[in-house]
This record gives structure tokens, sequence and C-alpha cells, in this order.
């Protein structure tokens, strides 16, 4: 890894393991794994059940810590933080999309998508209301807002999951099977819903997935076997310009909304 490339890495991983006991025996789900990703990239993390891909996907969105091993998260070190300041950096840096969308029932759209600005001290009940409208627009889903999960088809509650992982501007968006739940074309609407997203806005997407569809679609490849990687893979592709985060928004979420 060169300097440069590790200076612009959103997401770092050195050599990382991660050993669980199941009764009295140590099953290590990963092995010395180090990795290295860019801002912006959209990669999908795949193997068979089993593999540790999930656990890779855990440790880098600081749900679980690694047993050995370090992991850096916009260049900051995430490996001795507390419980809560792990808990602050997910709700500032990272975003998370469920196989099974993660809703809750008694919610409306809305304020499932608020629900994770909740904790954030520095945005006021404005600005919350403000992201809820901005990121329901992005996923078409503003006429929605005040209708339950149990009201939604799964397509729809998958926007909303976007959306709710959206709202707090992360540079990271965690996706663990996104498409499993849902059929072929829905399956396919939301990727490319995604796609958008990680090109307007740069934000880094990252699948852990058995779906063909979605490694096909990924410019970045890991498979991951028995806890250790067996390929990395870049797909060559022309360098994307970035608007400005705030100037180019306006215009970012014009064109998502006529696609």
């Amino acid at each position: 890894m060169s300097a440069e490339s590790l200076l612009m890495s959103v997401v770092r991983v050195e050599h990382v393991s991660k050993d669980y006991l199941l009764g009295d025996q140590k099953v290590q789900a990963l092995k010395d794994i180090t990795l290295s990703f860019e801002a912006g990239v959209f990669l999908a993390i795949a193997g068979p059940s089993g593999s540790g891909k999930t656990t890779l996907l855990n440790l880098i969105g600081c749900i679980d810590v690694p047993t050995s091993g370090k992991i850096y998260i916009n260049d900051v070190d995430v490996s001795g933080k507390t419980p809560d300041e792990l808990a602050d950096l997910r709700n500032r840096a990272i975003g998370f999309i469920f196989q099974t969308f993660n809703l809750l029932p008694v919610l409306s759209a809305a304020e499932n998508v608020e629900y994770p600005l909740l904790r954030r001290k520095d945005l006021s009940s404005r600005e919350r209301r403000k992201r809820v409208d901005y990121f329901l627009d992005i996923v078409g889903l503003s006429r929605f807002a005040k209708h339950r999960p149990n009201q939604l088809s799964g397509g729809q509650r998958q926007r909303v999951a976007i959306a709710r992982a959206l709202a707090i501007r992360p540079s990271i968006v965690l996706a663990d099977e996104p498409t499993a739940n849902l059929d072929h074309a829905t399956g396919e609407e939301i990727l490319a819903l995604m796609q958008r997203i990680n090109r307007f806005f740069n934000t880094t997407f990252i699948f852990s997935t058995h779906d063909e569809r979605v490694i096909a679609k990924a410019n970045r490849l890991v498979r991951v076997e028995d806890g250790q990687i067996s390929l990395l893979g870049i797909r060559a592709e022309n360098k994307r310009r970035r608007p400005g985060q705030r100037e180019g928004e306006a215009r970012a979420a014009a064109t998502l909304r006529q696609k």
C-alpha cells in the first residue's frame, strides 16, 4: 500500500483476526485480513455462508471488535474506542441497510428515517425534518411519509431503510444482503438507486452478498473463503467527478428523481 492510498482510504483493515467461542471450542472467523478501500467505491464482499463476510462487515461497521489487528475509519483508529465512542462514530459516519429492513413497525416512514438523528444533539428538530423530507424525496417516497412499514411493499420498505441510512450523511453505507428479500425486478430497482446515490454523492457502499447481480455491478470485489481473502478484484472504469457536497445535492436530487 502506498502512502497516498493510505491517506485516501475511507476504510483500512490491518492484520485483523476474529475469534469466537462455541462452547469450549475456539472458531476463527477471520484470519489476518488486510484491506484498504478508497472513498466512493461500490464494493461487494462475497463468499459462501460461514465464510466470514458478515463478520468482516460487522467489524467495518464497528458493531463488533477484532480479536487482533486494527481498523481505521476515515483514518481514525477505532480499535481502542469505548462502546459509547463507537456508537457516536456509527451515528455520524456509517449508515446500515439490512436484509430484513429493520424498520420499527410502530413508526411511520418519516419517523423511521428520523430515528437515528434523534441522538444527534447538533441537529435541531427543523434540521431533522429537513433531512427526512430530503432523503425520502431522493428515494421517491415523499407521498408515503406517513405510512407505517406494514402499509409498504418490500421495495418501499428497503427504500425507507436507504433513506434512513443516508439521513446521517454517512461516508460509508454498509448493506447486508439488501436484495435477498426482494423479487428480481424490485432488487434491480433498488440496486440501480444505490448506484445513482453512490455516483452523485460519492458515498462508499460496501455489501455483504451472495447475489450475483450485486457482484456484477460492484466496481470492487472481495471474495472471502474460510475466513481468508481468496480474491481481490477491481473493475476498470472512468474516474467520476464529485460535485460539491452541498452545492451539488440539489442538482443530484433532481437527476435521481428523474430516473
